[in-house]
């Protein structure tokens, strides 16, 4: 079965065509996907390693749960949906943190926190192979160097230092 997304313009409308996962994105339109930066309620955050086997950015390790929008779904109900599928967890809370474009996708970006117990992650076959929780000044760590996938790594890095410095006002 074909996944079908909504195709989007620039400003983040819809266009009112659908796209199909797989088949080239027409110039000038783009799709929506979410990620999911969760963080458990004693202040680490979830690190996942990518399955080996995926095509793009596989062994590397991301800080994000997430993927496209399915036809119909907002970026949230995508978020919500993707976190549980590829952790089994089911957000507490969700904040949106915002957005950025690349060449054909609209990211749009949220932090989930949890209380769950951290050992009851349930990796998703076929998408990650482990995962870890780690403090965040690792998770700094991690995100900055080459062993993290790097789609994420600008937007993550200004939350991080934005939140910092807020926090350092207080």
């Amino acid at each position: 079965m074909k996944e079908i997304w909504d195709g989007y313009l620039a400003d983040g409308t819809r266009a009112g065509l659908d796209l199909i996962r797989g088949e080239e994105i027409p110039k000038g339109l783009y799709h929506l996907a979410s990620r999911v930066l969760l963080r458990h309620a004693d202040g680490d955050y979830l690190v996942m390693r990518r399955d080996p086997e995926r095509r793009l950015h596989g062994g590397k390790l991301e800080a994000t749960a997430g993927g496209s929008a399915l036809k119909g779904e907002n970026a949230e109900a995508a978020a919500i949906r993707e976190l549980y599928e590829e952790t089994g967890f089911k957000a507490d809370t969700l904040l949106h943190l915002g957005g950025f474009r690349t060449h054909n996708t609209l990211f749009e970006v949220f932090l989930a926190t949890t209380d769950r117990d951290k050992s009851g992650v349930i990796l998703q076959e076929g998408e990650t192979v482990g995962y870890r929780w780690v403090a965040e000044d690792e998770l700094i760590r991690i995100i900055s160097s080459d062993e993290a996938v790097p789609t994420d790594t600008d937007f993550y890095l200004g939350y991080f230092a934005k939140k910092n410095l807020h926090n350092k006002e207080l």
